[in-house]
């Protein structure tokens, strides 16, 4: 049986088009300008050195070599790499990208997520997750993914935060590091979009976001919805 595609136009290539919300601003990554802050936030004493152990680079205990590694980052159009930008200090504390990029079919990834400490536990990465969703969404694609190591709970945990439904395992799909990586799959379509959107969007409010932490969690703003 097949279905219809009711008025499919293939997705825009994606953009670094800057955005911006109440916390956080996404922008095109530059190490001219991020290249310090990133080094402080991602690999200096306060860092969360757990945050490399599903890349597939990194930790870098040479500056230089993180430098080499970014500079590759910021030039590639697929991983597409955006840095986190807190609005406050004008410091850059994270990056993550649009990635596996399928135009034609309307689908693409976030991934390559590398948050410093300093904004865990904070609204900063759930808006910086939100704020790339919406702009995946609004230059037409009809899916966005969310992958990750099967032994990575904490990634897993996150995606289904956020809203993204588990779709399974892809057994033995990768290499990385020497080691055997299962791939979990997780997706948000455009029809679930709006109302994990509003969610978002209500969870990032400053009456929800008052000094000390959250009222309500993300998911009780989706049960609402």
């Amino acid at each position: 049986m097949t279905t219809q595609v009711v008025d499919w136009q293939t997705a825009q290539p994606p953009s670094r088009e800057t955005q911006t919300g109440r916390y956080i601003r996404l922008e095109k990554l530059e190490p001219a300008r991020h290249s310090e802050d990133l080094w402080e936030a991602l690999q200096g004493p306060e860092a969360d050195q757990a945050l490399w152990d599903y890349l597939p680079y990194g930790p870098f205990t040479d500056r230089e070599k993180f430098d080499i590694w970014l500079d590759g980052y910021a030039t590639s159009a697929d991983p597409l790499g955006f840095c986190v930008v807190d609005l406050k200090t004008g410091k850059a504390q994270g990056i993550l990208s649009l990635m596996s990029t399928v135009p034609l079919h309307g689908r693409v990834e976030i991934g390559h997520v590398a948050f410093g400490a300093v904004m865990q536990r904070t609204p900063k990465g759930t808006e910086a997750v939100y704020l790339l969703a919406k702009l995946a969404f609004a230059q037409g694609y009809r899916r966005v993914e969310w992958k990750c190591d099967d032994a990575n709970a904490r990634s897993k945990r996150a995606a289904l935060r956020f809203g993204f439904t588990s779709e399974g395992v892809f057994r033995q799909h990768m290499v990385v590091k020497g080691h055997n990586r299962d791939t979990a799959w997780f997706s948000i379509l455009n029809s679930e979009w709006p109302a994990i959107a509003l969610a978002f969007e209500a969870w990032l409010a400053p009456l929800n976001q008052p000094v000390g932490g959250q009222v309500k969690t993300l998911e009780e703003f989706r049960v609402v919805h």
